[in-house]
């Protein structure tokens, strides 16, 4: 039977035979499945069949051929396999980062503070510095001398900035403040957001100072005080939050009533001004009657002394001033020497005759 037939089907000697059963091999063990189908044998190594070494060779070759200009080892072109290249092209690219990365400068008004790896390490003022490269360490840079001013005008979402007084009276108050920095690290390290902290600082401060004052103090008189008071406060507490900022001044810019109750205000202030202008004059009109009466009353101890040293002559003098005040306003004739005829004033005479002119009426008033 053919599934019987246990011999090789190309014979012993590598060929078939002809289909006639052949006799099992003694030392041969025998399948009874028969030895299955036939398969193609294995190519030589080293022969012109799809060997890997072969493969991997002509990738090489590929390579060389389109990164060199030509193939093998009679091209011009750079060998791939020497990579020394790739190490001057990554020398050079780190170089390049180095110095770009590890030098900076810093301007005449500002103040460099370098981070290693976000933490604080040195401070460094103006001039060209090293430092290590990025991203080990970082340069942050703030202007020191710089003026920052802060315009508080109105509250969000309000149109007034309205505060009370000691007396219970609103007031509506516009100010400045101007600071600056005086620590770079304490301004970059302790406050989150330092120019909202400087706002609501001032804001507090400015309320504080108003709660002690009265309205009129508020409106004038004590306007550049209570600013002085405002920056020592401020001052104060920026430096207990360890800020770093310099509190230069605050400027009160408006100090006006609420708009609900300005024109009431105005009539008021315009009726104090009324007020103060005529205790002015008063007071001006006082002054000039003590003057008057202590320059007669240094006259008359003048006189005094005087007649005290000669009674007779001062009497005499006095009488003759005194006289002369009285005679100089009124028409006189004189006669003073016995047995000389009077001198009678014809011209005087005349020109009482001639009636004055008559005097323009003076207008109603």
């Amino acid at each position: 039977m053919p599934w019987q037939n246990n011999s090789d089907p190309w014979g012993e000697d590598g060929k078939p035979d002809d289909g006639e059963p052949q006799r099992p091999q003694a030392n041969k063990p025998v399948n009874p499945w028969g030895d299955g189908p036939a398969r193609k044998p294995t190519p030589i190594r080293g022969g012109k069949g799809n060997d890997f070494d072969d493969l991997i060779r002509r990738s090489q070759e590929r390579l060389r051929s389109q990164f060199g200009g030509g193939g093998g080892g009679g091209g011009g072109g750079l060998d791939m396999g020497d990579g020394r290249w790739l190490m001057w092209a990554g020398g050079a690219i780190l170089l390049a980062w180095v110095g770009l990365t590890s030098f900076y400068r810093v301007d005449a008004q500002e103040r460099a503070v370098v981070q290693r790896f976000g933490r604080y390490v040195t401070s460094n003022g103006p001039g060209l510095h090293f430092k290590l490269p990025w991203p080990i360490d970082a340069v942050e840079r703030r202007k020191v001398e710089q003026i920052n001013i802060i315009d508080i005008s109105s509250s969000e979402g309000a149109s007034e900035n309205l505060m009370l007084t000691g007396d219970q009276n609103l007031i509506n108050l516009a100010y400045a403040v101007r600071w600056k920095i005086r620590n770079p690290e304490n301004f970059l390290y302790e406050l989150a957001d330092p120019e909202k902290t400087v706002r609501e600082v001032a804001e507090s401060a400015m309320r504080a100072e108003i709660a002690r004052a009265s309205l009129n103090a508020a409106l004038g008189p004590q306007r550049a005080q209570i600013a002085d008071q405002v920056r020592d406060r401020m001052q104060e507490l920026l430096d207990s939050y360890k800020s770093g900022i310099d509190v230069r001044g605050v400027d009160i810019k408006q100090a006006d009533p609420p708009a609900a109750v300005d024109t009431a205000f105005k009539d008021v202030s315009a009726a104090q001004q009324d007020e103060q202008q005529y205790l002015n004059r008063a007071r001006t009109y006082a002054q000039t009657v003590v003057a008057r009466a202590q320059g007669d009353a240094a006259a008359f101890d003048a006189v005094y002394a005087q007649y005290r040293l000669a009674p007779e002559v001062t009497r005499k003098r006095m009488y003759l001033e005194t006289m002369e005040r009285v005679l100089a306003k009124v028409d006189k004739t004189i006669v003073d020497a016995p047995g000389v005829a009077p001198y009678l004033p014809l011209p005087e005479v005349r020109r009482r005759a001639v009636p004055a002119p008559a005097e323009a009426p003076a207008p109603a008033r």
